[in-house]
């Protein structure tokens, strides 16, 4: 066990007998499998399978599961799920005071990860953040959650399931989160639009300066001009940029 501070990371706790089931249906991976040596990654989507926050689960104990979260999202996050507990019986609170000094018994592992993941680490490593920001603006495949083995297609029903399953059994998704090193110095934020140079439209997901004034970053774009045609009226300025290879292969 270790204990850590990261005082950017929140955290949202569901406690009681039917936390793991209650999160079965709220999540889109599948939290009967979580245990307490390995950790999980989740999305909470709407209905409408756009990606709400992206958790990070951790089983503390049996019926005490922590998702870590960045911390402007715990406090919305912990609202939302507090409001489809019903009768279930499980409690869901805003933990992040609790995650601040880590007072938690979180898994080294899993907080020497946290710590690990800076912009720059999660932009090569290809593992998308949702913040405030982009809260709401992607599906899951956008985010690539598919290949990140975020998503289980064999669990069953979660709010968001049917679109995330219809864009995973009736075609390829033409609009995934790439990666990205601009030319020449520039500086992107989180949930910046703009339009590459051949056209494409995309949606900063994240973005770190380098010691150049470059930058790289993560964005949802098309996957080629083919799948969208050239968007001359997508806002943002053009961007000079050059792709980047992700260290896992996307789904056909």
């Amino acid at each position: 066990m270790l204990k850590t501070s990261l005082p950017e990371i929140g955290a949202v706790r569901v406690q009681g007998p039917d936390a793991v089931r209650f999160l079965q249906g709220q999540l889109s991976n599948d939290v009967a499998l979580l245990t307490v040596d390995v950790s999980m990654l989740a999305g909470l989507h709407n209905p409408q399978g756009r990606v709400i926050a992206l958790l990070r689960l951790v089983l503390l104990a049996d019926g005490d599961v922590l998702g870590l979260l960045p911390r402007e999202l715990a406090t919305p996050v912990a609202a939302r799920l507090a409001k489809f507990v019903l009768r279930a019986k499980a409690k869901v609170s805003d933990a992040s005071a609790d995650s601040e000094t880590r007072t938690l018994p979180v898994l080294a592992t899993v907080s020497e990860e946290l710590a690990a993941h800076s912009a720059a680490a999660r932009i090569a490593a290809g593992v998308p953040q949702v913040y405030a920001a982009t809260s709401e603006q992607f599906v899951a495949q956008m985010l690539n959650l598919d290949a990140l083995g975020a998503i289980s297609f064999t669990k069953g029903c979660y709010t968001g399931q049917e679109v995330i399953a219809r864009a995973h059994y009736r075609g390829r998704v033409k609009r995934r989160m790439q990666r990205f090193r601009t030319l020449a110095p520039a500086t992107l934020a989180i949930g910046d639009t703009g339009k590459l140079r051949d056209g494409r439209a995309f949606r900063v997901v994240e973005a770190t300066n380098l010691a150049d004034g470059r930058c790289e970053f993560l964005a949802v774009a098309p996957m080629g001009r083919d799948d969208e045609q050239a968007d001359t009226s997508a806002p943002g300025s053009v961007l000079d940029a050059e792709s980047l290879p992700l260290p896992y292969t996307l789904p056909d």
